[in-house]
């Protein structure tokens, strides 16, 4: 379904105060979907990987949220912190830097994490790492 502009003015918000909205290129939707399933905390002996953010995709509206985010826009308890907040700020922004997507108000972004505090895997280097989701997109309640 197609929004013209002004109705999306009038729309209340379908992300519920929670994520970065972003704009997003068709083109590179799929790009930002696999980028963010290399970016997380790593686990254990440090061969597994925990995303961290997804992008979600709403009535022609996107959004980076932490998994955290997800569990409470699903209406289960999750304990999102501020260090869970800022490191999905600092993946919004890398993303931004890197070209995939264009953050819509960057006064959301309220603090940041340093880069040694998330790891991101090279795309080359993906097969040595077990990448893990703790939420699913796209799964029935």
């Amino acid at each position: 379904m197609y929004y013209e502009e002004s109705s999306l003015l009038t729309m209340p918000d379908v992300f519920k105060g929670l994520g970065i909205k972003v704009d997003v290129n068709l083109n590179d939707f799929l790009k930002v979907v696999e980028t963010l399933t290399r970016i997380g905390l790593p686990s254990g002996d440090q061969t597994r990987l925990i995303q961290s953010c997804h992008i979600l995709h709403k009535r022609g509206m996107y959004a980076i949220m932490h998994f955290k985010e997800l569990f409470l826009l699903d209406g289960k308890g999750a304990d999102f912190s501020e260090s869970d907040r800022h490191r999905r700020n600092t993946i919004a922004a890398i993303l931004e830097e890197w070209g995939l997507l264009k953050i819509k108000d960057k006064n959301e972004l309220d603090g940041f994490l340093p880069l040694k505090r998330i790891k991101i895997i090279s795309h080359k280097d993906k097969d040595r790492w077990v990448c893990e989701q703790k939420y699913t997109i796209g799964t029935r309640k």
